[in-house]
This record gives C-alpha cells, structure tokens and sequence, in this order.
C-alpha cells in the first residue's frame, strides 16, 4: 500500500519503520525542515529517534499535498495540540481522504475533546470514521522490534480490520475494538497518572505509593471514561492498564521522566527542558480536570496533579491531601 504518515516525532517514525519494514511505500510528513533533509538524504532520525535506519521506501516532504497524494491509508501521528491544525491541513490538501488512522494519544486541553472528536470537526465525516490507536508501545521499543501489543478501535469495524491487517507484524499483535472513546480517554489519561508516579519515584517513595496511586488512578480512569461513554472493560484492556503499567514504570516514559524531575525539585520549565519532547500529560490533566468538574466526576489524584501542575503546589502536600481524605469503603 501508499501510505502516508503524519508526523516524524519518535511514534510517526516507529511506525514508519514498521510499515517500511512490511514492504509498504511509505511517505512522511514533517514542518522541521531539518528532520526531512536528514530522511531524504541519509534515511535517518537522529532528532527524534537515532540508532535507526529505513530499509524500505520512504519519501519525506514538508508539502502536506505532496505527502498526501496517491495515498491508499493516511496515518497521524503528532502531538495533541497540533491535531487540530494538522487535520485542517490534510482537509484543505485532500478532497477525497482516504481510510484515515490516528495513532497520537492525548486530549485537546482548550476543549478537552478527544482527538477523534477534534479531526471529526476539521474533517466531516472521515473523522467520525477515523480509526484510533493505543497501547503499550514505547516508540523506541517499537523502533527496535521487541514484542508488544496494541488496540486499534473505530465506529467502522472494516475500517478497523484493514488498519489491523496494516500494522500486525510478527513483533505487533493488533488487537479491535468498537470502543473509540474508551480507546482514546484510557491513552489520554494514563499519562496523567505517569507523572504522578514519576513524581512519586522523584520523592522517594517506594513501591507500595506507585502500586496505591496506579490501581486508585485506575479507578478514575473508569469513572471518568464510563461518564463520557466509555465501556469500563476497555481500561481492563491494552490501551488501559496495559499502557498504564508501561509509562508508570519504563524510563522510556517521557511522561514519567517529567515527573521524576518535578518530584525531585525541578520547576515545569525545568523538567519539560529535561526531557526535551511533547509530554501529553500535562495538557491532558488540565482538560480531565476541567472535564471531571464539569460533570461532578471524583478525581482526587487528577485533582491533585493540576494543582501541582497548574497552580505550584507542593508535591509533598499534594500527597498529604490525597492520605488525609475522610476514609471510605474502596
């Protein structure tokens, strides 16, 4: 297939690599300038994802038109905040869009809408149809081939079998669903949870904090997606607490890497500088803060991680607040 990913952060390039590795015709989209005259010229990533090199066919171009024409599939990877803009672009480069796949994770902090809800605004009608994707897939794991497992879900179930068939290779086994918003709110809200277990290891704790905060996180994961039309099984599933046991624990989790920088000390400004990459949580807290309030949803832990993040509260009295809380039955 032509295929076209949008996008050459660390995940559009792993995926890239995988489709490239599957003998597909791959076409790459990027603004920086520098990042397409080094896959044009020497088939690498160094900014985003170095040690790798494509073996198959890929082309690179900053022209969304370009990137866009002939393709069979139409993949978006890049960073929550600029999907809106993004999906503007592919709209005005593309009269017909074909079969169009989101693989990014995150929620629209202005709005707090899902990613599929923002493309579906943009683009009528092929973003209702849109498949989503999520799972425990580190891009650098991805990148080197090691075993994982992901979900991809959409409202048309065709649609979702053939991105299945896409990216299933022998080191991706690609699971379906039907549940997109359940997908989408469990990739979003588990980065939420990777910084306040990254700022737990940052403290000190132990074990038992990032096992309490994990499975009580879980838990408003649940209540928040099963109030915004989510099913609870899904956050039981790959793009849920599979994802959420990967980006709480790996040191590849950027997410968790901001927040060991915040727990030890370090300003926002500081810890984004750190880790010099989009960390989704942090736009992701502030909309399911926004959103849980909104509807009257308990979320102590996602409350407390936007007065961290949001208003400069300590993060020893954060945790304080969270174990004083009038006692209830679990």
């Amino acid at each position: 297939m032509q295929i076209t990913v949008l996008g050459a952060g660390s995940w559009g390039t792993a995926l890239a690599l995988l489709l490239t590795n599957k003998g597909h015709s791959v076409s790459i989209w990027s603004p920086e300038t520098d990042v397409v005259a080094e896959i044009t010229s020497s088939r690498t990533n160094y900014k985003y994802l170095p040690g790798h090199v494509f073996s198959g066919e890929i082309a690179a171009t900053e022209s969304m038109p370009e990137a866009v024409a002939g393709a069979e599939m139409i993949i978006m990877a890049v960073p929550s905040s600029a999907v809106r803009e993004v999906a503007r672009k592919l709209s005005e480069a593309c009269s017909n869009i074909p079969p169009l796949v989101n693989a990014g994770k995150g929620l629209e902090s202005s709005t707090g809408m899902r990613l599929s809800q923002v493309i579906s605004e943009e683009i009528p009608g092929a973003g209702q149809e849109c498949v989503v994707m999520s799972g425990p897939n580190l891009a650098v794991e991805v990148a080197r081939q090691v075993p994982t497992a992901t979900v991809v879900a959409s409202i048309d179930q065709e649609r979702a079998a053939r991105a299945q068939d896409v990216f299933s290779c022998r080191y991706l086994r690609v699971y379906r669903s039907s549940d997109v918003a359940g997908v989408e709110l469990a990739g979003a809200l588990k980065n939420v949870l990777a910084i306040g277990a990254g700022i737990s290891d940052g403290m000190g704790y132990g074990d038992n904090t990032k096992a309490t905060l994990v499975t009580r996180g879980l838990v408003e994961m649940m209540r928040l997606g099963e109030a915004l039309g989510a099913q609870p099984k899904t956050f039981m599933g790959l793009a849920g607490i599979g994802d959420l046991i990967t980006t709480c624990s790996s040191r590849l989790s950027r997410n968790l890497r901001f927040g060991i920088a915040l727990g030890q000390g370090k300003s926002l400004n500081e810890a984004m500088a750190e880790v010099r990459q989009v960390v989704e949580g942090v736009p992701a807290c502030k909309a399911a803060y926004s959103l849980a309030s909104s509807i009257g949803i308990c979320a102590p832990i996602t409350e407390q991680l936007y007065k961290v993040l949001f208003e400069g509260k300590p993060p020893r009295e954060a945790v304080a607040d969270l174990m004083l809380r009038e006692p209830k039955e679990e």
